[in-house]
């Protein structure tokens, strides 16, 4: 964690050139670039503090954890990291934003908030 602040820590750690990533979008989805480019930074925010863990969906005895967040928060946020969560499914599918501890899952939620909230808030 101590070396990854900042998005481009993790392209750094990850061998990427931040500058390199470009997308191309429909004018009907332009709205939506600022989402889209954020979920790519979080999905190498992620791997980059995950070092080289990936889950296994199969494998229903190890956890799995991703941060959680609040919208309306009673502090007047609107969005906050509210937490952590380990989740157990049934599924063979599952997300690029899981992390293998807790403590990464809170860290990633509370440093890179501003970046959870351009990818899962539509219309800001």
């Amino acid at each position: 964690m101590d070396e990854i602040k900042t998005f481009e820590d993790a392209c750094t750690k990850l061998g990427i050139n931040a500058e390199e990533i470009k997308l191309t979008f429909p004018e009907q989805l332009n709205h939506h670039a600022k989402a889209f480019i954020a979920h790519i930074k979080l999905v190498i925010i992620t791997e980059a503090l995950n070092d080289g863990w990936k889950p296994d969906w199969t494998n229903g005895e190890w956890d799995k954890y991703y941060a959680w967040f609040e919208m309306g928060s009673a502090s007047g946020a609107g969005f906050s990291f509210g937490g952590y969560d380990c989740w157990g499914t049934s599924s063979y599918a599952g997300s690029l934003l899981c992390f293998k501890s807790r403590e990464l899952a809170k860290y990633a939620g509370t440093q890179f908030e501003d970046i959870y909230k351009e990818a899962f808030v539509l219309g800001e």
